[in-house]
C-alpha cells in the first residue's frame, strides 16, 4: 500500500489517524500527489503561556502538510522522513482555525523540498515553512 492510500484510509475514517494527529486534533483535508492540506482548530488547549497558539502545533501541522504533499508522490514499499525543517512565525494566533497547504518543490530521486503556508481562517498568513525529506526504500 502506498503512502497515499494510507491517507486517504485514514481521511474516509477506514483507519485510524496516527497518534500525534489524535492527541493534536489536527486532520489531512487534501491531499493529492505533490500537494496536502492540513487543519487544525487551534483552542486554548493549543496555547503557551502567553495565551496564544503555541509555535509547535503551527509547526506540527506545516511538517505535516509537507510530508503527506511529498508521502503522497512516493511508490510502493517507500517511506520518508523530514531531514530538516525551517518555518517563520508572521502573527500570534488566538483560537482560530489553521490551515495549512503544502506543496512539493522538487522531488529528486532521494531528496524533495516541500513549502507550506499556515493561514487562519480569515486567510492571514500565519507562517511560512519550508521542509527537506528524504525518501527511504526497503
Amino acid at each position: 500500500m502506498t503512502f497515499l492510500e494510507t491517507v486517504r484510509q485514514v481521511m474516509s475514517g477506514d483507519r485510524p489517524p496516527a497518534p500525534l494527529a489524535a492527541l493534536v486534533g489536527y486532520r489531512v483535508t487534501a491531499v493529492e500527489s505533490g500537494r496536502a492540506r492540513v487543519e487544525v482548530d487551534a483552542s486554548a488547549r493549543h496555547a503557551n503561556p502567553m495565551g496564544t497558539v503555541h509555535g509547535g502545533v503551527i509547526c506540527t501541522i506545516a511538517d505535516t502538510a509537507m510530508g503527506a504533499a511529498y508521502g503522497a508522490t512516493l511508490g510502493e514499499g517507500e517511506t520518508f522522513v523530514t531531514l530538516e525543517l525551517k518555518i517563520n512565525f508572521l502573527r500570534p494566533v488566538q483560537q482560530a482555525s489553521l490551515i495549512a497547504d503544502a506543496v512539493v518543490v522538487q522531488r529528486g530521486r532521494s531528496i524533495g523540498l516541500a513549502e507550506c503556508t499556515v493561514t487562519d481562517g480569515d486567510g492571514r498568513l500565519v507562517a511560512k515553512a519550508m521542509g527537506t525529506l528524504i525518501t527511504r526504500r526497503g
